[in-house]
């Protein structure tokens, strides 16, 4: 387990905070021990739960061509048809994974193929779940342009707590399946556009791992 370079930042600022909180408190009320000592152990359940939203753990990556694989730490809540209408102009097949807080972070590519698309959109921070969150908070849009000329659409969604989301690709990049493509910071959800007749392999409310859980199977 290691930390993700997305949390040196916001560690740094939070043990800074943390650090000169308790150091000003000591000094207000040097008399009261029991005090001090409570909001020092206050003081580090906050910066162990900002340490947790950056972990970055270990994992055996699944790699195979003929899947789509999960792309982020979450749970399942959509799987509809519905109309892309950015960049694709058609009828897909959605799966939207939501993150908690309580959930790894990062992105990973579903994927291998070329980046054909990107666009970053500045947004409101809805709550993940609300139905015009994908189309009205801050996200991001990402299409994938596989060996087979198929494209894979996918979608960084900011939820109400995530203000900041990180992205490490560019148009024309050629990508591998399961390598970082982003992060979102504190949680939120990522929306996977497939096209119509693959097959889905996950079941709405089932937890994913992202880079490992096998989301569909594409056509061959």
């Amino acid at each position: 387990m290691t930390i993700h370079k997305e949390g040196t930042a916001s560690l740094f600022i939070t043990f800074g905070v943390l650090f000169v909180f308790n150091l000003a408190l000591s000094r207000l009320i040097s008399d009261q021990v029991l005090i001090r000592q409570g909001f020092v152990v206050v003081s580090v359940i906050l910066f162990l739960v900002v340490l947790q939203f950056f972990r970055n753990p270990k994992i055996n990556l699944t790699k195979d061509p003929t899947l789509v694989i999960a792309p982020a730490d979450g749970k399942v809540v959509v799987i509809e048809e519905t109309v892309e209408d950015e960049y694709l102009k058609e009828k897909r097949i959605q799966v939207s994974i939501f993150m908690s807080p309580i959930n790894v972070h990062i992105n990973r590519n579903p994927v291998a193929g070329i980046i054909s698309y990107f666009k970053y959109h500045p947004g409101k921070y809805l709550v993940a779940w609300h139905p015009k969150s994908s189309t009205e908070n801050e996200r991001t849009t990402v299409v994938y342009k596989l060996s087979s000329g198929v494209e894979i659409l996918i979608r960084q969604v900011a939820g109400a707590m995530a203000r900041r989301i990180c992205w490490y690709i560019k148009p024309s990049q050629k990508v591998e399946q399961g390598s970082e493509f982003g992060f979102i910071k504190f949680g939120s959800r990522v929306d996977l556009y497939l096209p119509l007749g693959t097959e889905i392999l996950v079941d709405k409310e089932q937890k994913t791992k992202g880079g490992v859980t096998p989301i569909a199977r594409l056509k061959a």
